[in-house]
């Protein structure tokens, strides 16, 4: 029997880092996460014309069916809720995440939890499992993205460079340098493309429309954007600002300015009350020491389990 959203949420609670606890009240956190829990996870798990509807764009020939959530019990006391996504939207980078479950995954759960993967989601091929663990990782399992995020109240701009600024942006009229400066990176670090992309330009054009998008200037020259969303679901519950983007053109990378952008960032949004938090591959090192530099703390992430 799938269980309730509230029952979900519970769960998802008991795993999260200590140090979000200390942000905000469990009873609004629980309120959140059983919304999301409802929205996201149990609705996929229940509507087959969803799931009729995910299949049709997303796995073309494959039955509604198969892209169900599934509530699976796989052993050992942890059930696990299956669901079947593509990384970026690329459909050749099929996985099964399995992020709200009964309790933290122990690397003795690893071969039923891709076993159940493979039994409910074979179909698709799935390259791995993706699970959510509030510590650095699992034996077993290969690192994926973090969150890191820290209450606006505690990110505080200091000793910001001379010139250096953020300018509400109402339109994206430096897409065109926004891509050329990801293309910049990738060129130099070919690993950096499976880490972080660009947005796509209706998302950053959603943000300035909401007031979220900013202008990176250096002496009022545009020197790159920083965009965030109000997105509870990528936010493990938090009443939060997600960063959308934060971006710096190639002529003003390597002056230090990555670390100072979370804070400015914090500082322009219009609720000081709400947490900023975002995503960081692993791997992308430079981006997770300003994050980290900036005040912001690694509270959990994504790790993959190879099928």
């Amino acid at each position: 029997m799938i269980p309730t959203a509230e029952e979900l949420a519970g769960w998802t609670l008991e795993r999260q880092h200590p140090l979000t606890r200390e942000w905000v009240d469990d009873a609004r956190r629980l309120a959140i996460l059983a919304e999301e829990h409802a929205a996201l996870d149990i609705l996929l798990a229940e509507d087959l014309d969803i799931a009729a509807a995910r299949a049709q764009r997303l796995a073309p020939g494959k039955p509604a069916e198969s892209m169900l959530n599934r509530w699976v019990a796989v052993g050992n006391d942890l059930c696990v809720m299956f669901s079947m996504r593509f990384e970026n939207m690329n459909l050749a980078k099929p996985f099964v995440d399995a992020t709200p479950m009964t309790r933290t995954p122990e690397q003795s759960d690893l071969a039923a939890l891709a076993a159940a993967a493979r039994e409910y989601y074979g179909i698709h091929n799935p390259l791995y499992v993706r699970l959510w663990t509030a510590g650095a990782g699992i034996d077993g399992t290969a690192p994926d993205r973090r969150f890191l995020g820290a209450p606006i109240s505690e990110l505080r701009p200091y000793d910001v460079p001379e010139g250096l600024a953020l300018r509400p942006a109402k339109t994206v009229d430096h897409y065109d340098d926004a891509r050329r400066a990801y293309a910049a990176v990738d060129a130099e670090h070919p690993h950096h493309a499976d880490e972080a992309t660009l947005q796509d330009l209706d998302d950053l054009q959603e943000s300035a429309d909401d007031g979220l998008l900013y202008d990176v200037t250096v002496n009022d020259e545009w020197a790159g954007y920083a965009a965030a969303i109000i997105k509870p679901d990528d936010a493990l519950g938090l009443p939060a600002y997600v960063v959308r983007e934060l971006v710096l053109a190639p002529a003003h990378r390597g002056h230090g300015y990555g670390r100072h952008l979370s804070a400015l960032l914090a500082q322009s949004l219009p609720d000081p009350t709400r947490i900023l938090i975002g995503t960081i591959h692993s791997a992308n090192h430079g981006a997770r020491t300003a994050a980290l530099t900036s005040g912001r703390h690694d509270v959990g992430g994504w790790v993959q389990l190879p099928l």
